[in-house]
């Protein structure tokens, strides 16, 4: 696993974490590492070997520290599995569609039951997700874009 995956998963874990509404505090520091680790010119996988303390890079801790080491050593995190089992499959691809972000989300998944990338383009096609309060045509088009954007890079 490398850091661009390792930080994938913290930035999806701050984005879960976001929709099932816990502290502000949390989330940042998840997405701090997340970020920190896309910035590290050395591989989290070489320093866990060498057993270099993670702590020492900014904003990780030791709960972070051990799950960089869990996920490097056994390419999984149960944390993350058990936290993205809370909600619907398919929802991790949708809170990524940029623009979308995790509030949105959680929106669109209570409000019009989409938990799919291809459910929110149906939602964008007739007209659900712009009936949303604070969305708007504007809003959704852009979203549509994104979602076909994301399609053609796959």
């Amino acid at each position: 696993m490398n850091n661009t995956d390792i930080a994938e998963v913290f930035e999806s874990i701050a984005g879960l974490l976001e929709m099932r509404g816990d502290s502000p505090f949390t989330i940042r520091a998840y997405r701090r590492a997340a970020q920190v680790i896309k910035e590290l010119s050395t591989e989290l996988g070489q320093m866990v070997r060498d057993e270099m303390d993670l702590q020492e890079l900014p904003g990780v801790g030791k709960a972070i520290s051990d799950k960089i080491t869990e996920l490097v050593n056994t390419g999984s995190l149960r944390y993350f599995e058990r936290l993205n089992a809370e909600f619907p499959d398919g929802i991790l691809d949708v809170m990524r569609i940029p623009g979308l972000g995790p509030k949105t989300a959680l929106r669109a998944w209570k409000e019009l039951d989409v938990t799919t990338v291809a459910e929110l383009e149906q939602a964008i096609h007739d007209g659900r997700l712009a009936a949303l309060p604070r969305m708007g045509e504007k809003a959704a088009d852009n979203l549509l874009k994104s979602v076909k954007l994301s399609r053609s890079k796959r």
